[in-house]
């Protein structure tokens, strides 16, 4: 768990305004929006705890691709263009997003990024005392003070990284693992297989408007809880276990009225006694010749972050505060609800929905890594993901490519993709759904499987260009 920490100078109330509101663009486009980063801590971590090569020997590569730059793709260079007016009210962002005549890169052109390549240096030849000391500490503590903001050198230093157990759960005869808190994702992916589980989802037939439904009242049913219950564990006691108990899912199934739609505003979190996210998140999976298989997920939050760069860094400072219930029973960037369980705190890392995940065979072999960005639907495309695997046996390139869906209990509405029937959607309709005005894109799920045979396949989302999928 290499999740963001809140600094030590934060504290519960620090985006309201004097009215007692959220100031959305303090707590999402200021240097107080950033959490005290933890990503290069993480990927140093895993290197020395896990790992086979040098730290100089994998970040060579990174340091060339800056160094040298590389082709603007087609959807960066629209990208950009879209996000010009968040990143071009900060100097350092437009210096390092946008040509130096004030222009747009075109695609194919090549981006430099000399500033990046020389914080990835100190990194390569001192570890991580090449990004939280010296230089590199030295330059985000600048940016911080020439706009009041509150990380400091001490939180820098005493940014850690966390082992965590992952949540698992048993589905049909497979095991499923997945990131524990501080991630609602785990806990509630479960939970929502938990429910489905009492359901032949093949015989429904896949996306048909039976079976949607019961994923819809599924979804309402898990983020309604995730309002109330899910936050950082050093900090809340989270009750996963009741969550992720089959008698708790049997529960919520039979609340389920299986020809009308329930209306959000009627459903409540479990009660206390029984024991709240960006599409530009990044995921991926690998395999190995020897059998070890990672899904790792990690983001800045929202696109391109807080907007802000450290002038002389090269790299973009997260907003990953908005992630925290900055006003509990107020909405985050995401349209998600939190409440006491993901107030701020010093040293406390913020919820989110990320959602890596494995899944086991009943012999104990892995059979498949998948996980997606996507802010608060990561969750639920992973669900669908997984159930196009193992109850409509996919191959991982169909299951990625089929349509997908998404709830999250509030607000209360349907999102579809493109694909899905249009007889279907009216069905859900006249069931008492309310449908988003228009499709929408659902998740970029990365993914690799194995058959009985242990051969392996890998899919790359086509939602999103320059994504691949590499043979070792």
């Amino acid at each position: 768990d290499y999740r963001e920490m809140a600094p030590a100078a934060a504290s519960r109330n620090m985006f309201l305004d004097a009215e007692g509101d959220v100031d959305r663009v303090k707590a999402r486009h200021s240097v107080h929006s950033s959490g005290v980063p933890g990503t290069v801590a993480g990927m140093i971590y895993a290197l020395e705890n896990y790992g086979t090569m040098s730290l100089k020997q994998v970040i060579k590569p990174a340091i060339e691709l800056a160094r040298k730059g590389f082709p603007v793709s087609r959807s960066l260079a629209s990208s950009l263009v879209r996000y010009s007016d968040y990143l071009g009210s900060d100097p350092a962002s437009s210096n390092y997003f946008y040509r130096a005549d004030g222009e747009f890169y075109q695609a194919g052109e090549m981006l430099v990024q000399k500033d990046l390549a020389a914080t990835l240096k100190r990194i390569s030849k001192n570890g991580r005392d090449g990004f939280y000391t010296g230089k590199t500490a030295d330059l985000l503590i600048a940016q911080m003070r020439r706009n009041a903001g509150i990380i400091s050198y001490e939180d820098l230093l005493n940014y850690r990284v966390v082992e965590r157990q992952p949540v698992c759960g048993d589905y049909r005869s497979n095991r499923v693992c997945a990131m524990p808190p501080p991630s609602s994702g785990g806990v509630h992916l479960i939970q929502m297989l938990n429910i489905l589980e009492g359901w032949d989802l093949y015989a429904l037939g896949h996306n048909s408007a039976a079976y949607l439904h019961r994923l819809v009242e599924s979804m309402r049913r898990a983020y309604a809880d995730r309002s109330l219950h899910l936050g950082d564990p050093d900090f809340y006691a989270v009750p996963a276990k009741q969550l992720m108990d089959k008698r708790y899912a049997a529960e919520l199934r039979e609340q389920i009225d299986l020809a009308e739609a329930s209306r959000s505003k009627d459903i409540k979190p479990m009660p206390a006694r029984l024991i709240t996210e960006s599409p530009e998140t990044t995921h991926y999976a690998t395999w190995d010749r020897w059998g070890n298989v990672v899904s790792n997920t990690y983001t800045i939050n929202f696109s391109y972050g807080s907007g802000i760069s450290v002038a002389g860094a090269g790299f973009l400072l997260n907003n990953e505060m908005d992630d925290f219930s900055s006003k509990p029973g107020s909405a985050n960037g995401y349209g998600l609800i939190g409440g006491e369980a993901n107030a701020i705190q010093p040293g406390k890392r913020p919820l989110s929905s990320m959602t890596p995940t494995i899944v086991f065979d009943p012999q104990g072999e892995p059979i498949v890594a998948t996980g997606s960005p996507g802010g608060s639907t990561i969750i639920t495309v992973v669900l669908q993901m997984l159930l196009n695997v193992i109850d409509f046996d996919m191959g991982i390139a169909e299951a990625t490519a089929a349509p997908r869906i998404h709830h999250q209990w509030l607000p209360d509405t349907l999102r579809y993709e493109r694909g899905i029937s249009v007889d279907t959607l009216n069905i859900l309709t006249e069931m008492g759904h309310s449908l988003g005005d228009k499709p929408v894109r659902l998740g970029v799920t990365q993914s690799i499987a194995s058959d009985k045979n242990k051969i392996k396949y890998a899919a790359s989302d086509p939602r999103r260009e320059g994504a691949a999928a590499i043979p070792e």
